[in-house]
């Protein structure tokens, strides 16, 4: 029987832990950089993405967005933040949960607060995915491993 320190199938606390804070600065907000530890890949997942963030104080998580395909969550661990959903603001804290379908409001979080906001978010990692920035009029194409934006000034209706 294998042990919990050797089950591919489990990360326990001590692991998790243990694994490096990697910084993502977000490609457009040099303001969002979040602190992060990747737990998904670890276990071998591949068609979702499950992150431990560290959001320290006067950061932002990403840029203000919302997705074609792609489904996120957001469960709040510690700390305190706010978030963006739609055009409404919310303070939010521990235990507070948020869900993302696609075509969802667009969203964001930031952490005006003294301590750090701590949460476990998931998505999924469609191949094809096309993410909008209302507040910046621009959009993103993802397909495979390639990203692509174009501003919105720029589209041109046929």
């Amino acid at each position: 029987m294998p042990t919990q320190e050797s089950s591919p199938h489990l990360l326990t606390r001590t692991q998790i832990d243990a694994l490096p804070e990697r910084r993502h600065v977000h490609q457009f907000n040099d303001n969002a950089v979040r602190m992060t530890r990747s737990i998904s890949e670890v276990l071998g997942l591949t068609r979702i993405g499950i992150h431990i963030i560290r959001l320290e104080p006067g950061r932002d998580s990403t840029q203000f967005h919302y997705h074609d395909r792609d489904e996120e969550f957001v469960y709040v661990l510690s700390g305190k933040g706010i978030a963006d959903i739609g055009e409404s603001r919310y303070e939010i804290g521990p235990g507070d949960f948020m869900a993302f379908p696609e075509h969802s409001a667009a969203h964001s979080l930031s952490n005006p607060f003294a301590e750090d906001l701590v949460y476990l978010v998931g998505g999924e990692r469609n191949p094809i995915d096309v993410v909008h920035y209302p507040r910046i009029q621009r959009s993103m194409i993802k397909y495979a491993a390639e990203k692509r934006w174009m501003n919105w000034i720029d589209i041109h209706t046929v």
